[in-house]
């Protein structure tokens, strides 16, 4: 089959011209994939904006551009909370290529940053539209439009976000499952509680049992038990060549709490 690649000067003309013959090309790490499979579609449309790679401070954040790849994200002094998860995606080749917009769309058990996103209340910014949740996002991909930046904020304390990564192979195998972990705390309280699962579900998702737990509680041994005992409620770990969902909601506590109890000896 053939494939015609389309290259426009911005988003807003690559997204008049898209269509559902046509795929957009980021960095490449999924859509080529798909190229060498012969299940691409006709048409690629490629971005040359120079936006897209930039890195920006904004307010008490970062926007990252939706072509900023996994090694400019490590490159970057002010993304520094972000470089334990960067480092997490594939092997240098592949951060040298997977870019921060098209890892919102890699399927599942890919999308560990995405998880590290959600966990921070990242939200998007899509062609004519504004800033969104990302949760809107992964609710419904197939129908999001193309995606110029991702606003993400900077945690107040470095200590209030964590991040880990569960695989077979070390240091770039795909995931079991990935934990992302944002607890702001006052007064020694957990306030506004975040916890994202990778590789639980279709896309990464809230743990939202788990929030409730954490919620307005000190990060003791107590709270961190509790946690644990809730880590697979309402997720849908699916079973792949990786885990099995059995295994998947089997360990989901155990690593959450290895992550926990970091976080709280800090």
């Amino acid at each position: 089959m053939t494939i015609q690649v389309e290259t426009y000067t911005t988003l807003a003309e690559a997204a008049r011209a898209m269509g559902t013959d046509a795929t957009y090309l980021g960095g490449g790490t999924l859509v080529m994939r798909d190229v060498n499979a012969g299940v691409a579609p006709a048409r690629i449309l490629r971005v040359t904006d120079p936006t897209l790679q930039q890195i920006r401070t904004q307010g008490d954040g970062v926007s990252i551009g939706a072509g900023v790849t996994m090694a400019a994200v490590l490159a970057a002094r002010e993304l520094d909370w972000l470089h334990p998860v960067a480092r997490s995606v594939g092997g240098p080749q592949v951060r040298n290529m997977a870019t921060v917009g098209g890892n919102l769309f890699a399927a599942h058990p890919y999308g560990d940053f995405t998880a590290a996103l959600l966990a921070l209340g990242a939200r998007v910014v899509a062609v004519g539209q504004g800033a969104r949740p990302l949760e809107d996002l992964l609710r419904d991909r197939g129908r999001a439009a193309l995606i110029a930046s991702i606003e993400v904020p900077r945690p107040r304390n470095p200590a209030d976000f964590a991040f880990a990564k569960v695989s077979r192979i070390k240091p770039k195998g795909v995931s079991v499952l990935s934990i992302a972990v944002h607890l702001p705390r006052e007064g020694g309280r957990i306030r506004g509680a975040r916890v994202a699962f990778g590789a639980m579900g279709p896309t990464p998702l809230r743990a939202a049992a788990v929030e409730r737990v954490l919620e307005g509680q000190a990060l003791d041994a107590a709270t961190i038990a509790r946690a644990a005992q809730v880590a697979s409620e309402g997720l849908d770990p699916p079973t792949d060549a990786i885990a099995s969902a059995w295994y998947r909601r089997e360990v989901a506590g155990v690593h959450l709490r290895r992550l926990l109890e970091r976080m709280g000896g800090r």
